[in-house]
């Protein structure tokens, strides 16, 4: 029996589907939106529209962009030399935040994880490695999370870029192991940056 009307549980349900969002915190959001003036939930709607279809992937590095080259990839003040791995673009914003970093990046989108079905081939490795075959690439910093995915990922790569003759070099475990970048504050990611090393290939 549902206790509210069809629309509404349909908007709770929408939210509930969100990660890190439970029953009670959709709920809580649906009735949040309903009680927002027509013109502010219209325009909280068209929001998620316009993100949908404006946000593309930037050519390059593959972050999310408004269309064309993403803002780091097209300043000139960025260090073109040296570019930092991550699996996923929240995990770009978390590293900017600490204002340390002043290389440029490339976003996998997702990690090597066999449970998940998910392998190299659905990630974005080749256009990786043809920005690395162009030449004027000194380091590759591998900034995937420090757990078991993100360690496999982060070594399956450094074997791929190792014919290169590139530096490769990992953060350090200033971030503990199985956290996430997102989660991290600043102080420990400035950390991480600086103490990175080199991974050893066997």
């Amino acid at each position: 029996m549902e206790f509210f009307p069809a629309p509404l549980e349909k908007l709770t349900e929408q939210f509930a589907r969100l990660p890190g969002i439970g029953g009670k915190s959709a709920q809580r959001l649906a009735f949040y939106i309903l009680s927002l003036p027509e013109h502010d939930a219209r325009a909280f709607a068209d929001a998620i529209l316009d993100a949908k279809k404006n946000i593309t992937l930037c050519p390059v590095c593959r972050n999310f962009t408004a269309g064309g080259l993403c803002p780091i990839c097209a300043s000139d003040k960025r260090d073109a030399s040296v570019i930092c791995v991550v699996a996923d673009p929240r995990d770009v914003a978390a590293m900017e935040r600490g204002h340390e970093y002043q290389g440029r990046y490339h976003v996998l989108h997702g990690v090597i994880s066999p449970m998940n079905h998910v392998g190299p081939d659905d990630l974005d490795i080749k256009s990786l490695l043809s920005r690395v075959s162009a030449g004027g690439i000194r380091e590759i910093i591998m900034a995937t999370n420090p757990d078991t995915e993100g360690e496999a990922t982060a070594l399956y790569l450094a074997r791929l870029l190792k014919p290169f003759g590139v530096r490769v070099t990992r953060l350090a475990y200033g971030i503990p192991v199985g956290g996430h970048l997102e989660f991290a504050d600043d102080a420990t990611l400035t950390r991480a940056l600086q103490g990175r090393r080199e991974l050893d290939i066997i």
